[in-house]
């Protein structure tokens, strides 16, 4: 009986550090985990910033400027794209008129 006692203490004790050990193993990974996940937010983050080169420019006037221009590119596209429409309009009367 004595045998017995010693072996299912022993058994109990290894269960424990094991127990101990796997819990630990656990909780680092998790802190590693983490951690890279932080430092990749990081990165990210970093890589979407707007970049400034000397100080001096202003990020709200840089954006407004390639807004202007878009704008404006987009304003001249629409009246190309309406001339051309009213092209088309014409020629297509111009046929129906024919036939």
């Amino acid at each position: 009986m004595g045998q017995y006692r010693e072996s299912s203490s022993s058994s109990l004790g290894s269960l424990l550090s094991g127990a101990i050990l796997g819990a630990a193993g656990l909780a680092w990974w998790l802190f590693a985990e983490a951690e890279r996940r932080q430092e990749s937010r990081k990165q990210r983050a970093m890589l979407y910033a707007p970049r400034i080169q000397d100080g001096s420019e202003a990020i709200d006037s840089s954006n407004s400027v390639i807004e202007k221009k878009t704008s404006e590119n987009l304003e001249h596209r629409v009246e190309q794209l309406n001339s051309a429409i009213a092209d088309v309009r014409k020629q297509l009367e111009d046929l129906g008129e024919k036939v």
